[in-house]
């Protein structure tokens, strides 16, 4: 190992490292897996976040245009993509069993992302707190009154401070700023620079590092340690980023009960998460399996210089092991996925229930967003293509049973300034489909 970093594994992890630093397509299978949730959350307390972005649905639609015709609740729609489960069919060389579904959290609005979720939860629940402690507020109020100067003068005395590699810190500036928080953005290397221009218009301070998410994570934790008024958006270990995606469970259950899609032992549901630190994906499966049970199969989505969350499982060593450590560079066009040490807090709480783990390749995302634009004219940014591989994955390895609903979590996208999404277009177009042979 390197870093001067001694562990000792079994054959089999052995061999699973050896094929991530070929940089190989690995599919990782939790044989430990419990279909348990951890009993640090309930269903009541993602009832309760589920009940506070209601009592914030009348502020959010006076807040953004684009939440009216929804009444202020921030969610995104799920669509069947037949046509794409075709195009990945004749890529792949692989049949899929079941029905592909798009989750269409790049179409979330206020930031485009799934990010959406937990960041803005993070966001009002801070606000809802020092509004209460104030006593603008109380919790049977209309808070159609965050809207008001009051509430604006507050938090204009208060910051909150976060560490991104990009759209967490677009969730986080754009909801911070609109409510009147003074937002201070860390920014990675890997953070695309269209995102660091749409925080400063949106009036987030956005401070560059030339290191990884870790160092800029670990830059804004100290700096807000250093103000007694600001407050730190941990995603590494932020119990309430994690409940806020925690609520699309209940949601996702109430959407495939409006579409008769029924979730079943004989209709077991698989979901792809592209997966980064961990805390979106890991919020989000956590609402899946208190919902579904064990009928819901989640794995994580990573790209290839970068599983941190597959590598912290495996090995069972989450947060004390690094990509860099077995000599992966951390370096990808999935910008969002960049992060090269998981959360340990979300990969030992999603340890006993989540089925996997595999990496993709980035010239696979851009094939597969060319892919998804030809066939149902879907744009996604790249890092939001790393789910839309994982049915052809599981269907090498003959590990899907029943008559299974497939359905990719598409995390961002909608944001992307229309001169790059074509830009990645194209690149996917030159990309030989050969890259879709799982090696």
């Amino acid at each position: 190992m390197r870093n001067g970093l001694d562990f000792s594994f079994d054959e089999s992890i052995v061999s699973m490292i050896e094929k991530l630093q070929q940089r190989k397509n690995v599919l990782w299978i939790n044989h430990n897996r419990q279909n348990q949730v951890s009993s640090l959350f309930s269903i009541r307390e993602v009832q309760e976040a589920e009940n506070r972005l209601e009592r914030f649905a009348p502020y959010l639609e006076s807040a953004f245009s684009k939440l009216e015709a929804a009444n202020g609740i921030i969610e995104s729609s799920i669509i069947r993509i037949p046509r794409m489960k075709m195009w990945l069919e004749k890529a792949s060389a692989q049949p899929i069993q079941g029905e592909l579904w798009l989750k269409e959290d790049h179409n979330l609005p206020v930031s485009g992302s799934i990010k959406a979720r937990g960041g803005i939860y993070e966001v009002l629940t801070y606000a809802e707190r020092l509004a209460l402690e104030d006593g603008l507020i109380t919790e049977k109020d209309n808070y159609h009154a965050f809207a008001d100067q009051a509430f604006k003068k507050l938090f204009s005395s208060h910051r909150i401070i976060v560490g991104s590699t990009g759209n967490l810190g677009l969730s986080i500036g754009i909801m911070g700023a609109k409510m009147g928080f003074n937002v201070t953005v860390h920014m990675s290397a890997d953070a695309k620079e269209w995102k660091k221009a749409l925080l400063r218009e949106k009036g987030a301070i956005v401070v560059e590092h030339k290191a990884d998410y870790e160092k800029a994570v670990a830059q804004g934790r100290e700096e807000a340690k250093q103000d007694p008024n600001a407050y730190f958006v941990d995603d590494e270990h932020s119990h309430t980023l994690f409940l806020g995606y925690a609520v699309a469970g209940l949601r996702l259950k109430k959407q495939f009960d409006d579409a008769g899609v029924v979730v079943d032992e004989d209709h077991p549901l698989y979901v792809y998460l592209p997966c980064g630190i961990g805390g979106g994906p890991g919020g989000v499966a956590f609402g899946l399996q208190l919902v579904f049970g064990p009928h819901v199969h989640c794995f994580f989505a990573e790209p290839a210089e970068s599983p941190c969350m597959l590598l912290g499982l495996a090995t069972g060593l989450h947060d004390q092991i690094a990509v860099q450590d077995i000599g992966l560079t951390n370096q990808t066009e999935a910008d969002g996925l960049a992060v090269g040490r998981p959360s340990g807090f979300v990969g030992k709480l999603v340890e006993p229930f989540l089925a996997g783990s595999y990496t993709v390749h980035d010239d696979q995302l851009f094939a597969m967003l060319s892919g998804l634009v030809e066939s149902e004219n879907i744009k996604l940014e790249p890092s939001a293509l790393a789910g839309m591989i994982g049915s052809t994955l599981l269907a090498g390895q003959k590990k899907v049973k029943g008559q299974p609903v497939h359905l990719v979590w598409a995390t961002g996208g909608s944001m992307v300034p229309d001169d790059i999404m074509e830009q990645y277009i194209k690149k996917g177009r030159n990309t030989p489909m050969m890259c879709f042979t799982m090696n």
